[in-house]
């Protein structure tokens, strides 16, 4: 198994342990309720590591043959933003993400689970063109995989 299949294979795997709601459904709440890993935050190179991590990854999507198409509308300088917040929140940084919830952020998308886990391959790339180590990308995706719930809206 690849490195790349390793890492979707744990965030679906992970995605279906977790029992308790990883997001609330109001705006208020949007991030994940659970305690980032500790170390986490700093292990990513803390906001200006983000900052490359999502910068390169949106890059990298928006290209993607298989989910690009889903970005068409959006604007790269946008979604950074809010991705950067959003990693950044989830892995114990002083972020604040202020973006909407998953569920009303995906829900006219037509996402299937190829598409999630086109994306979950796509940032591992970005992930290690940025050099974070395995154990960091395993953490990190440990709190997105939760995600799928919300994010898939076509099943």
């Amino acid at each position: 198994m690849t490195h790349s299949k390793n890492l979707i294979a744990l965030a679906i795997a992970l995605s279906g342990l977790l029992a308790a709601p990883a997001f609330a459904q109001t705006a208020a709440a949007p991030v994940a309720n659970t305690a980032a890993p500790a170390g986490l935050y700093q292990a990513l190179g803390e906001k200006p590591g983000i900052t490359r991590l999502v910068d390169d990854f949106v890059n990298r999507v928006v290209k993607d043959p298989r989910i690009g198409s889903h970005f068409k509308d959006t604007k790269p300088a946008a979604l950074k933003e809010s991705l950067t917040d959003q990693f950044c929140q989830l892995s114990g940084g002083p972020c604040k993400y202020e973006g909407a919830d998953m569920k009303s952020a995906h829900a006219d998308m037509d996402i299937n689970k190829g598409h999630f886990n086109a994306l979950v391959e796509v940032l591992q790339s970005a992930m290690d063109a940025q050099g974070i180590p395995f154990a960091q990308q395993n953490r990190l995706l440990a709190l997105l995989a939760p995600m799928h719930r919300d994010v898939i809206t076509k099943r």
